[in-house]
């Protein structure tokens, strides 16, 4: 007769421990495509506002699948926040929009990204393009007080085809505006750089069209009150898919600037290793 024995702790078998683990803190689904998530900060990770990191899960055959993921929170939160769309047959975020509080993902912690101040020359006014979760990096950059203190004026357009798709930024944005500890670092009236301009594609809003059509055509200028954009005193940051980063490249060069890098800061600067 076969032996019977217990289980016990020294016989049972262990669920294999993630490598680079960290532990989900919050989930929140913005919509059936969207989702942003929080989790706990490695006490080694430094980073810069705008960079991102390699993110992930074990995949079926038990190896790592890791995807590039922007830092939404800014450099000196105590938590990792990432913004996060879902592909319902995507290798990763069709795992990854299952999480929840108390689960652990996979998260190296070696902070790479050009969409950080270093990269760019001095300036006045500095736009952030997004569409998309693009709008990740931002959602970092402006909570960043070196943001308040390098610009006289941040306009963040944010383009996505439905307006559910906006509510992500269009909080963050609302609660930067109170948010106190800038209010006490940056006086009272630094939201007042801030200039959004959200616009969508398909569903019918305040603003409709691709920000590309509407800088070629001259109408952000115009609802924003302002002549252009120029070398010597417009900056800016792009992050969307390669079609847009391409699009927005184009545009900007058209006007004069140049795109830069950490090694040689110019004008703009483009995130290409953005996949969402």
């Amino acid at each position: 007769m076969t032996e019977m024995k217990s289980v016990t702790e020294a016989t049972a078998v262990k669920a294999p421990v993630l490598p680079d683990a960290q532990t989900v803190l919050d989930v929140k689904h913005w919509t059936d495509s969207l989702f942003s998530f929080k989790v706990s900060r490695p006490a080694s990770l430094r980073f810069r506002s705008g960079e991102f990191v390699m993110i992930g899960l074990l995949g079926d055959n038990g190896k790592p699948l890791l995807r590039a993921y922007s830092i939404a929170s800014p450099s000196w939160d105590d938590e990792l926040e990432f913004y996060s769309i879902k592909v319902q047959d995507g290798p990763l975020t069709s795992k990854l929009q299952h999480i929840k509080p108390g689960d652990q993902i996979i998260l190296r912690p070696k902070p790479v990204g050009t969409l950080v101040h270093d990269a760019l020359l001095p300036g006045k006014r500095l736009w952030f393009f997004a569409t998309g979760t693009g709008f990740a990096p931002f959602a970092s950059l402006l909570r960043e007080p070196q943001t308040y203190e390098d610009y006289d004026e941040i306009i963040i357009t944010h383009t996505c085809r439905e307006v559910a798709e906006l509510e992500y930024g269009r909080q963050l944005i609302e609660d930067i505006k109170q948010d106190e500890m800038l209010a006490e670092l940056m006086g009272a009236d630094f939201h007042k750089k801030i200039r959004y301009y959200p616009t969508t594609t398909r569903e019918e809003s305040p603003k409709m069209g691709r920000i590309t059509t509407l800088l070629k055509d001259g109408t952000v200028f115009a609802d924003l009150g302002i002549e252009g954009i120029a070398p010597e005193s417009d900056r800016a940051m792009v992050c969307g898919s390669l079609a847009f980063n391409h699009d927005i490249k184009a545009i900007l060069e058209e006007f004069g600037l140049r795109e830069g890098a950490n090694s040689e800061p110019k004008e703009f600067v483009v995130e290409k290793a953005f996949v969402g």
